[in-house]
């Protein structure tokens, strides 16, 4: 019985006692909450129900709380159910009951964990973003982990979603990229607002190998030439490196060609005819003050061109148009401003203010024997995602950058992620998963099989507190998806680890050497094959691999 099923026990029981003492049933919360409480002496999951609803009943709370655990206690389930304090309830399962968890995992697989909590909805999932003008940096690449792991909490949640990579390929920061490419090619210094590093000589000479008239011509045309070829390929070395990350887009989504298209005169004239725009001082303003924001915000400049905000307004409509209900941009920590600003463009255009939602992500710093590291020779400024990899490898990457909230900032000690030892958090997780495989290989050489197995001889208290942390994941995923916080995979998935490891130090899974097998090997094993299960899909889930060997 998972935590999920008791819930439900819990309520129907509740509302029977509540219709026996001709009390209101309709104040019981739509969802109950069941915990493990923090003295596993008290039991195994624990109730606040009646102290919840006591009072809108016009009871005491701890007299329904007697009824409710009276009438727990009698079902098969249920091995004990008394009442605490002022009215919580402390339950203890039956051990056939906690089995039941073990085998629903083993037939559910790879799918445990999953739900339809966001069945329907249509998400748009944008992240990166990285301007096509260097290499992603760590900021960038932990928007990376993270997205990438968001997406795919959501769709174990049932969500249909994009993933989306926003291609600035549009303003003054590429016509700078240009520049410096050009310079480059000449040997000349790098222009004081330009790009340096390894990276943008390399770039240079390719476009020069591609083309080798590309410095012919007029300054225009020179620049036009490394431009078109430049951005070509620093974005092909980006979509590289996040392949190589296990990071792929569904959409690279190109902003130029909003006003190619016209979809930015179209989204200005809308909010005009709307009388959300206004002119001052020769420039064209949007009323976003009117949906929350600060102050107004320039939208056509003085000079007639357009403010980067115009761009946004184009392309958050462009989000809804495409039929998606919810529109996440995840970004970087000094863009703030922007999630009023893009509520504000949403609500103008007369769309859901609240389908749109903004993640601010914090710094990350780089570590190394307690002393920063500073800069990459080949960004010439940052370190970037290519540095990180090589350093830690791919799944200690990933692992560091999604197990912390992205609100904080975080440091990454290069040495503690390189370490092989239980330290190592991504070690310490992976290296559970390798040895639950090794169990598995060991039963098969033995000709031992959980199938069939008697789940009720599963009594042992470390028995009982892997097979609860097994049984709380569903609730984790579900959470996680809710308030988009994939950490909470990661810091579960370090739970469960903890918890298998110390089963395993106490509890004897297969026979020793010269022992007959037993009824409650066999049982054993079916529990460290189904923590295999968990293990793996939680692992999966914050794109890491769950290795059979290590």
């Amino acid at each position: 019985m998972t935590p999920a099923d008791l819930a439900t026990l819990v309520k129907k029981f509740a509302t029977a006692v509540m219709a026996e003492h001709d009390l209101d049933a309709s104040v019981l919360p739509e969802s109950v909450t069941v915990e493990r409480p923090r003295n596993p002496e008290h039991g195994d999951y624990a109730t606040n129900l009646a102290l919840q609803v006591a009072k809108k009943a016009g009871v005491n709370p701890r007299e329904l709380g007697g009824w409710l655990a009276q009438e727990l206690a009698q079902h098969d389930a249920i091995e004990k159910a008394e009442l605490a304090g002022p009215g919580f309830i402390n339950i203890r399962l039956a051990a056939a009951a906690q089995g039941e968890i073990v085998a629903q995992i083993l037939q559910a697989g790879s799918e445990y964990g999953s739900n339809d909590s966001f069945a329907d909805k249509k998400i748009n999932l944008e992240f990166v973003s990285a301007n096509p003008t260097g290499p992603i940096h760590l900021g960038g690449t932990r928007w990376a982990a993270v997205g990438d792991s968001l997406g795919r909490v959501l769709t174990a949640c049932g969500a249909e979603v994009t993933r989306e990579y926003y291609f600035n390929d549009h303003g003054g920061q590429i016509d700078r990229f240009s520049r410096s490419l050009v310079a480059a090619a000449k040997g000349e210094p790098t222009p004081e607002d330009g790009y340096g590093g390894d990276y943008i000589r390399d770039i240079a000479t390719a476009v020069l190998e591609k083309n080798p008239g590309a410095l012919e011509g007029d300054a225009a045309q020179v620049q036009e030439a490394f431009r078109a070829d430049g951005v070509e390929m620093m974005f092909a070395q980006i979509k590289q490196s996040l392949h190589e990350f296990g990071v792929d887009f569904d959409v690279y989504f190109h902003e130029n060609s909003l006003f190619e298209s016209g979809a930015v005169d179209k989204a200005l004239e809308t909010l005009k005819a709307g009388g959300h725009l206004y002119e001052a001082d020769n420039a064209w303003w949007l009323k976003s003050s009117d949906y929350g924001d600060s102050k107004d915000r320039v939208v056509v400049k003085s000079d007639g061109n357009a403010a980067y905000i115009a761009g946004d307004i184009a392309y958050v409509a462009d989000k809804f148009d495409r039929g998606h209900d919810l529109n996440i941009y995840m970004l970087g920590a000094d863009h703030h401003g922007y999630v009023p600003r893009l509520k504000a463009a949403a609500a103008a255009l007369g769309y859901d203010a609240d389908g749109v939602e903004v993640l601010i992500g914090q710094m990350v710093n780089l570590l190394r024997d307690g002393k920063p590291v500073r800069m990459s020779k080949r960004a010439g400024t940052v370190i970037t995602m290519e540095d990180l990899v090589a350093a830690i490898g791919v799944d200690a990457s990933r692992y560091s950058l999604v197990r912390s909230s992205v609100d904080q900032s975080i440091d990454i000690d290069l040495g503690l992620w390189e370490s092989q030892s239980s330290d190592n958090p991504v070690y310490y997780v992976q290296y559970g998963h390798a040895r639950l495989c090794s169990i598995g290989r060991k039963a098969a050489e033995l000709d031992i099989s959980s199938e069939g197995a008697d789940l009720s001889l599963l009594e042992h208290d470390r028995e009982g507190d892997l097979i609860r942390t097994l049984g709380e994941f569903p609730a984790v995923v579900a959470d996680a998806a809710e308030l988009r916080e994939p950490h909470r995979v990661a810091r579960y998935a370090e739970e469960l680890a903890g918890v298998f490891h110390r089963f395993y130090d106490t509890c004897q899974v297969l026979p020793k050497a010269g022992e007959d097998e037993q009824p409650i090997h066999s049982a054993r094993l079916a529990l460290a094959e189904a923590s295999r299960v968990v293990l793996s899909n939680a692992l999966t889930m914050v794109g890491v691999n769950a290795p059979e060997k290590m």
